[in-house]
């Protein structure tokens, strides 16, 4: 999956790749970065993206004049477009130029996630590329044995035992 963060604060795009590096479905993703909407245009024309992370108050163009400028130009592949942005009125507009979902800041990690999901679906509806299901998180039993604690993987209990107190 091929990823582009558009945001002119670099904490905001760190943190984004951060964050994307840490789910699952796009842990192994390609990330590129642009810090504003002139920058972006010249990547999305030159390369194709699965899904623009986009935020709508930059310097010069915004983003929502980045999305009207794609949804007008049949020679550029269309992405999924998730808007990353700290002002909540702008949604409506967002979801007027076929937005995916539409994030406030500070994103948090399940957000994240769900928007991913938002877009992976979207793509297959698309039919523009195949994702990968996403990886099933292991689940711990966290368990004290003489003194040390212990992460046991769920999957691999068969049983327990109580014995007075202790189990």
């Amino acid at each position: 999956m091929n990823l582009l963060i558009v945001d002119d604060e670099p904490l905001a795009r760190s943190r984004l790749r951060r964050l994307l590096a840490e789910l699952p479905e796009t842990a192994q993703a390609v990330v590129d970065e642009a810090a504003d909407a002139a920058e972006a245009w010249a990547l999305l024309r030159r390369l194709r993206f699965d899904v623009l992370l986009l935020d709508i108050q930059m310097p010069g163009q915004t983003g929502m004049d980045l999305a009207r400028r794609l949804a007008g130009d049949p020679g550029v592949a269309h992405p999924a477009i998730v808007f990353v942005t700290a002002h909540e009125q702008h949604a409506l507009d967002a979801f007027g130029v076929s937005a995916v979902d539409y994030l406030t800041k500070p994103v948090r990690r399940e957000r994240l996630a769900q928007a991913m999901g938002k877009a992976a679906l979207w793509l297959r509806a698309q039919g523009a590329v195949a994702l990968a299901p996403p990886a099933v998180e292991t689940v711990y039993l966290t368990v004290q044995d003489r003194g040390a604690l212990k992460r046991l993987p769920l999957a691999d209990i068969l049983y327990c035992r109580a014995d007075t107190k202790y189990t």
